[in-house]
């Protein structure tokens, strides 16, 4: 069963964090494997409700789009580099490919071999050069060992075919020769004396106790084998290591971590139709063949607080959504089948999930209801957002409770920590908090951002409306710098967008930086003006 991973939107805030940890706890409990993700850095208010809680900030997830270690590839197909010819034909038959990847002792890659060079290696290589082990040879020759003195037995290989004064004349034996010989005792008493590296003994023939004995002094390892001379020469250079035959020493390889389209582009530009799969370490971990591209498992995945595709993870459109959980309005995700959608108008994701923890009967630790309560107080800015329901206040008393918190206290702790924008560059203030919205053709951009010392801003003015200016892709770019304690915002905006700002929120007299009281909710106040306006002056 493969991890489901739980995350909010690429701008994480508190209640998008909150949730992705709160209902990954859920679904553990109810008996999934999930774990909680995040899209993007967490700003400090998110950074205090976690450090208060003493609970550990989720791992950061850049996308979920199909990597190779998500594909069907044969974990198999590898070769030892050490195994004979035979042996690797009989693998590349048996799995039906016609290539296959190399590797040492310790899985590393050291190449790709395939059925044509295999073919070349034995119609245009020496014939009579072996560079074998021991076992290789006795396995291709299905023999019998009689004597073993060497593991690796390399080099050249001769039949005894000569009579033996002719033997002895024309052929100078060496102590790297290998013959294979029969019942010619006078030719195996000269090769055994010349301490030759092997003797090769077909029909099944065994050596006399006279010539064993020699053989044994002078260390010569023998085989005897059930075939006779001409199939034991045929069959002799199968037990070749597969390393012998020219190896691709620089296949293309493809990581576990690389994507699924990369390995389509770069497959279709060169037409191979095997790849060596490896690790990080080139351990080699199989082979992904071409045909089984589309044979593939989709990561799983739960969005909570989105469920707009701008705003998701790099790649959703190549997972399979398995559940949101959401307050905000539908928007541009979709699925292929039906799954389970909640969505509610509560000022926030946690108000919901708290939900979802009673519907379940399972009990709520106390620091999962501190994210939760968290989550709560800054989603609806300690109760003074429009969006805030009866619900999301009863849900945060019942958490207060288990949390062990005053909630007011609680709650201007957590804006004093979040709320500082000291040391922060007026481009990591715009985009602190920033979502995109499509409406109709148009882009819109709203930052927002909460703070306690609107003078630390306004001092930079002019760089906040450069930025905005610089946002191309917009038509509209706003950033609402909203105050938590006068419980209104002050508005910039990008040059040009002045007309449909006025018409939006019926400003008479607009300028950069004014101040709009009760305009605190990006979902309910801020955003909803500007789509009907944008959609009124398109219709």
């Amino acid at each position: 069963m493969q991890t489901i991973y739980v995350f909010g939107h690429k701008q994480p805030d508190t209640d998008s964090v909150c949730a992705s940890i709160c209902l990954a706890y859920l679904k553990n409990q109810l008996g999934m494997i999930t774990q909680p993700r995040v899209l993007g850095n967490i700003n400090n208010e998110t950074k205090f409700v976690l450090n208060h809680f003493n609970v550990k900030e989720p791992a950061y997830l850049n996308d979920v789009k199909v990597q190779i270690r998500n594909m069907k590839y044969n974990k198999n197909a590898m070769l030892r580099e050490n195994i004979s010819i035979e042996e690797a034909f009989r693998v590349l038959h048996e799995m039906n490919i016609t290539g296959i990847p190399l590797v040492d002792e310790n899985k590393k890659l050291i190449g790709y071999v395939n059925l044509k060079e295999i073919a070349k290696f034995l119609i245009e290589g020496k014939v009579t050069r072996l560079n074998s082990s021991y076992d290789n040879i006795l396995k291709v020759l299905e023999g019998k060992e009689i004597l073993r003195f060497d593991e690796e037995i390399n080099g050249s290989i001769m039949a005894s075919t000569f009579t033996i004064d002719s033997f002895t004349e024309a052929v100078l034996l060496q102590e790297k020769h290998i013959l294979i010989a029969g019942d010619r005792n006078e030719i195996l008493e000269h090769a055994i004396s010349k301490h030759i590296k092997m003797i090769i003994l077909v029909g099944g023939f065994e050596l006399s106790e006279d010539l064993l004995a020699k053989a044994r002094e002078n260390r010569v390892n023998v085989i005897s084998t059930p075939y006779l001379s001409y199939k034991t020469a045929n069959k002799i250079r199968l037990a070749n290591y597969i390393s012998s035959v020219e190896v691709n020493k620089d296949p293309i390889k493809f990581l576990l971590t690389d994507y699924r389209d990369d390995f389509l582009q770069i497959s279709h530009k060169y037409g191979h139709t095997n790849y060596p799969v490896v690790n990080k370490n080139n351990e080699c971990v199989g082979m992904l063949r071409l045909i089984d591209s589309n044979n593939y498992e989709k990561k799983q995945v739960i969005l909570v607080d989105h469920n707009q595709m701008s705003q998701s993870v790099d790649g959703l459109d190549e997972a399979e959504i398995l559940e949101i959980v959401d307050h905000h309005n539908l928007s541009t995700v979709g699925t292929s089948v039906p799954i389970e959608f909640r969505a509610m108008p509560v000022g926030c994701t946690c108000t919901l999930i708290y939900k979802l923890f009673k519907e379940s009967f399972v009990m709520i630790p106390k620091e999962i209801a501190g994210l939760m309560l968290g989550a709560i107080i800054s989603d609806t800015l300690l109760f003074k957002s429009p969006t805030t329901t009866p619900l999301d206040r009863q849900a945060a008393e019942k958490l207060a409770v288990i949390a062990g918190v005053d909630i007011q206290e609680f709650g201007m702790a957590m804006f004093k920590a979040g709320s500082s924008v000291r040391g922060l560059s007026p481009l990591e203030v715009v985009y602190k908090d920033f979502k995109s919205y499509k409406v109709g053709e148009e882009n819109v951009g709203i930052g927002q951002v909460m703070t306690m010392d609107y003078e630390e801003i306004v001092k930079n003015k002019d760089e906040y409306i450069a930025i905005l200016d610089k946002l191309k892709d917009y038509k509209i770019a706003l950033l609402f710098v909203t105050d938590i304690i006068r419980n209104g915002s002050y508005i910039f905006y990008n040059t040009g967008s002045e007309y449909i700002i006025s018409d939006a929120y019926n400003i008479q007299d607009l300028a950069q930086g004014i101040y709009i009281d009760g305009l605190v909710s990006r979902k309910k106040q801020m955003l909803p003006p500007l789509m009907e306006c944008i959609e009124r002056r398109n219709g």
